[in-house]
């Protein structure tokens, strides 16, 4: 028992590099039918990318969770879990933004060809993820919140993109701008090393103060996937950040 939140965090490593093997294969390509061309984005592909994110994230739940029950900490174990996530929520996410932002300049009618250097920017979020996974490491433990975006969040929010693009097709319209896809990376770049505090998913308390944030997320969450799907979680991505702001404000002592 003593490797299990090791071996659960490989499990996390393992899946972010098998989501990375599906977004990387989700190639657009050129077909004609009946004289006319179409472009194929690899949907599938993409859409089983984001997955095993969503796996990686249960197991990176799973890992804490058997260490804290088990009472099994050391440094190895810490700076795997921060390598894990840095390849499914940072590496796994930056491809996926790689990708789209190929296809939406491919997209654009004047597009003969596309430059690799407009893609490049995708690759800032898997950057400022590991600049905030090495702060983490270094820094006291604060309870209840942590200071910056954690990077788990940043890999759900973008794992949905594919999902929304194939489910709710009149949401997934505004990937198709590149300006939308950078300024998504912009803000989350930023936000990942700000000195903001974000309330933990698990609190530390049991008491209605430091419960409402997680129960108003959960009952928001409750209430939109059943209208729009997995357009739900950037919404509630943006509510996580706007009642962590709420809730730093509330509790300004233990920031």
């Amino acid at each position: 028992m003593k490797h299990l939140p090791n071996i659960l965090t490989l499990g996390n490593l393992f899946c972010g590099c098998i989501a990375i093997a599906f977004i990387m294969s989700s190639q657009p390509y050129l077909v004609e039918l009946g004289g006319v061309p179409y472009w194929i984005t690899g949907t599938e592909q993409a859409y089983w990318g984001s997955v095993f994110i969503a796996i990686a994230a249960v197991l990176d739940v799973l890992d804490g969770l058997a260490a804290r029950t088990l009472k099994l900490f050391s440094p190895i174990g810490k700076d795997l879990d921060s390598l894990a996530d840095c390849v499914s929520f940072g590496v796994a996410p930056s491809m996926i933004l790689f990708k789209m932002l190929w296809a939406a300049n491919i997209a654009q009618p004047d597009a003969m060809e596309v430059s690799m250097w407009s893609m490049t920017p995708a690759f800032l979020v898997a950057c400022f993820g590991a600049l905030r996974l090495a702060r983490f490491n270094v820094s006291a433990a604060t309870g209840s919140t942590f200071t910056g975006l954690p990077i788990p969040a940043v890999g759900i929010f973008i794992a949905s993109f594919p999902l929304i693009n194939l489910y709710v097709p009149s949401a997934g319209v505004y990937f198709k701008h590149t300006w939308v896809l950078y300024a998504i990376i912009a803000l989350v770049s930023w936000l990942m090393v700000s000195r903001i505090t974000f309330f933990k998913l698990m609190p530390s308390r049991w008491d209605l103060k430091s419960l409402w944030p997680r129960l108003t997320l959960i009952a928001a969450a409750i209430v939109l996937f059943p209208f729009i799907s997995f357009a739900a979680i950037p919404v509630l991505f943006v509510l996580y950040i706007i009642l962590s702001l709420v809730y730093r404000n509330q509790n300004p002592v233990k920031q």
